[in-house]
């Protein structure tokens, strides 16, 4: 597996800038290895004797106390023992942690600060994706715009925004659903900018552009905040700088 950075370590705490491309959690439909893989090696979460629920979740999750898609940057926390992932799961749950992540929208984005709210929920006649749904389960995201500038792709001229987003909420594709729901679709999103848009996408952006930022969250033994920031990657780098060209 491609080496794994770490950003924050200590007896009770890992916390990864998670490569674009690496699936998070086993599944049935994934085959290649996982950051689930990763963690039960570093951590040693396998190897762990099983006397209560506790222990049986931390060993089922190899330590990992939320997710991110296969194709988001970033900061995930890791935990190394069942108490601090019961801790930590708990903070999710009460909304404690503040995420702040950055992404690559299409179009400019007016105006540069603001709320999406809007439920967002499983679409029934696609289960694989999710969009705004009466039913849906509440959905918070504030947003901000960095900058929105234009770039050119052979003849063809892209407008885009670099925005901040912090969801208040943690619905599954929550940031990605609520920006196509104001028309500024994830550049690169082939699940919900389009085909055709998101095929043109590839040609210049070779994914999802979207980097989990920043966490802050309350350390799961001493109770300080821990506020941990992951460099923006490469790919993100380099559409960003072509604003300065």
């Amino acid at each position: 597996m491609t080496d794994i950075p770490v950003l924050y370590e200590d007896l009770h705490v890992l916390v990864i800038n998670k490569p674009p491309g690496i699936v998070v959690n086993r599944a049935q439909s994934v085959q290649e290895q996982t950051i689930q893989d990763w963690a039960e090696e570093r951590i040693g979460s396998n190897t762990r004797s099983v006397h209560n629920e506790e222990d049986r979740v931390f060993v089922e999750r190899a330590g990992i106390a939320h997710r991110l898609d296969k194709e988001t940057s970033g900061c995930l926390v890791l935990t190394k023992n069942p108490e601090a992932l019961s801790h930590l799961m708990r903070q999710f749950k009460e909304r404690i942690p503040k995420k702040k992540y950055i992404a690559l929208v299409h179009g400019i984005v007016v105006p540069k600060k603001g709320e999406i709210r809007a439920p967002v929920g499983r679409l029934p006649w696609n289960r694989e994706r999710f969009g705004i749904l009466p039913g849906g389960k509440e959905a918070v995201t504030k947003f901000v715009v960095h900058s929105s500038w234009s770039i050119s792709h052979g003849k063809q001229k892209q407008e885009l925004s670099l925005v901040e987003l912090c969801p208040e909420t943690g619905r599954t594709h929550q940031l990605r659903v609520h920006m196509k729901h104001i028309n500024h679709p994830v550049i690169g999103d082939w699940q919900y900018a389009g085909r055709k848009t998101a095929r043109n996408d590839r040609k210049w952006a070779p994914r999802v552009m979207l980097h989990a930022q920043t966490i802050l969250f309350e350390h799961p033994v001493s109770g300080k905040l821990l506020e941990i920031t992951a460099p923006i990657p490469d790919d993100m780098n380099r559409i960003i700088r072509s604003h300065d060209r």
